[in-house]
């Protein structure tokens, strides 16, 4: 199967849960379709969705839970 990475598009924290006290968006052998949010990305106390930008199953999370990370560089890994 073609993979396809979903890339941050600002530098930041990645949050994988939408708050502490709910569920992940998305976890690993998760389907998604294309648009679906699948994290968080926080930058000075702002929080912007990261959306998935086709459709797959995440096969892997590249960056773990309140990790930081930098624009353009790839967050999950989808198998297309």
């Amino acid at each position: 199967m073609p993979e396809h990475q979903i890339q941050s598009p600002l530098p930041g924290t990645f949050y994988r849960k939408p708050s502490p006290d709910q569920p992940e968006y998305k976890a690993v052998g998760d389907t998604v379709d294309a648009g679906e949010v699948i994290g968080l990305i926080e930058v000075m106390k702002s929080f912007h969705e990261i959306h998935a930008d086709a459709a797959g199953i995440i096969s892997e999370f590249l960056i773990e839970n309140e990790e930081p990370v930098q624009a353009g560089q790839p967050v999950a890994i989808l198998s297309t």
